[in-house]
């Protein structure tokens, strides 16, 4: 765990007073989706900065829903404690609903890659350890292509002055984060904002 004031900062309020509000939801509010509704999940370091930019360029332009939550480990319904502690092995995630009529897979991804630095392995800002990870957790293959061959575009068009650090692995079981973690930014205007966390501008991909 970071030790910086920064990351000392995001601690300053209570975790919660029970882990039990940590729900595995793997319907949850998709059962008032449209069918054709579809899934990015997208690890870019503390998952409030990430959900509140995905739903401040996407809402209202395909974007249907966003929970932030945790995947990518291998304890089951885990508390936020917990995986802050690194210790198993979930990434703090965002999982978004998306109309795909509307935005691609190929646009969302995208724009993950301009909101974070991928080259900081484990690492964003002053948040460092492995839950803060850079990671696209694809639904199928057909996203597990498409997210290959943009995460080799971005390192040969983007990211050049570093490597991109970016895991590219299957979606495995998601857990909703406790609730105060949902829209936390739009909850406490002011609150921690990572800031490797900003849209950064960079020429249409080729």
């Amino acid at each position: 765990m970071a030790s910086t004031p920064n990351f000392v900062s995001r601690l300053l309020r209570p975790f919660t007073t029970s882990t039990s509000m940590s729900l595995n939801s793997p319907t949850g509010a998709a059962q008032s989706l449209p069918e054709n509704a579809q899934k990015c999940t997208v690890a870019a370091g503390c998952f409030w900065g990430v959900e509140h930019l995905f739903r401040k360029n996407f809402g209202g332009k395909g974007l249907l829903d966003a929970r932030v939550g945790y995947i990518g480990g291998d304890t089951n319904n885990p508390s936020y404690r917990a995986v802050c502690s690194g210790r198993t092995g979930h990434a703090e995630s965002l999982q978004i609903s998306y109309d795909p009529t509307l935005v691609t897979y190929k646009t969302l991804l995208s724009f993950f890659y301009q909101m974070h630095d991928p080259t900081t392995k484990n690492r964003q800002g002053m948040d460092t350890g492995t839950q803060y990870r850079s990671a696209i957790f694809y639904h199928n293959d057909e996203q597990k292509k498409e997210a290959e061959e943009i995460t080799k575009k971005v390192q040969e068009q983007w990211w050049k002055q570093g490597t991109v650090t970016t895991e590219v692995l299957p979606a495995g079981q998601w857990w909703d984060a406790e609730a105060y973690h949902q829209l936390y930014l739009d909850k406490n205007p002011g609150g921690y904002e990572c800031p490797a966390h900003y849209v950064r501008k960079f020429p249409d991909l080729q």
